[in-house]
């Protein structure tokens, strides 16, 4: 480092200093040493050479995420992981593999409404093609369509309820085919 110190700053730097005057020789509050003290970074009655080089350790730490509470390293992986999340999230796109969850949802509406309005209008069209068809049999036919179309409601919630669920605990989503349920009157339809 080439030049010795002054006898005089050697002796400076060697002697107890005061709280206050740290603070005003770094440019922190008194307050600031009195935490750093009780955090232990700084030991109490240490002199100004000692309380310089712990002090300076401790500014190297924190800039390199290894502060004492490990709050920046936190906040660097909590950073870092909604990075990832939001590139995962872009490479979906891209692949045609996401779409917000509101846009499916109203996609899914317009096609249930579609397919419900479609049952609804089955027994004015089998009255169309079949005129001279009994009105009993008319009845069960009405019914199967009541049946049917609270099927496909029950099984499109189902199916809904399933994919939210795996979308909200980060698993995959089976998209295997729903259940349906065995009615008695699908069964009795087919008698004359």
């Amino acid at each position: 480092m080439g030049e010795a110190l002054p006898q005089q700053l050697k002796d400076q730097l060697q002697a107890r200093v005061r709280q206050q005057d740290f603070a005003e020789l770094v440019g922190i509050s008194q307050q600031a040493v009195s935490q750093l003290i009780q955090k232990g970074a700084l030991e109490p009655g240490d002199t100004l050479d000692r309380w310089l080089l712990a002090y300076c350790e401790r500014l190297r730490d924190q800039a390199a995420g290894r502060d004492a509470d490990g709050s920046l390293a936190k906040e660097r992986a909590a950073l870092a992981r909604v990075q990832r999340v939001g590139q995962e999230i872009r490479n979906n796109k891209e692949m045609g593999e996401w779409a917000p969850i509101g846009l499916l949802g109203d996609v899914l509406a317009l096609a249930s409404q579609a397919v419900t309005d479609r049952f609804d209008s089955l027994e004015g069209s089998i009255r169309k093609a079949c005129p001279d068809l009994p009105g009993e049999a008319l009845n069960q036919i009405r019914r199967v369509i009541v049946n049917a179309r609270a099927e496909w409601i029950r099984s499109t919630a189902q199916l809904v309820d399933q994919a939210l669920d795996a979308v909200t605990e980060d698993e995959p989503y089976d998209q295997g085919e729903p259940e349906l349920a065995d009615t008695d009157d699908d069964e009795s339809a087919t008698a004359p």
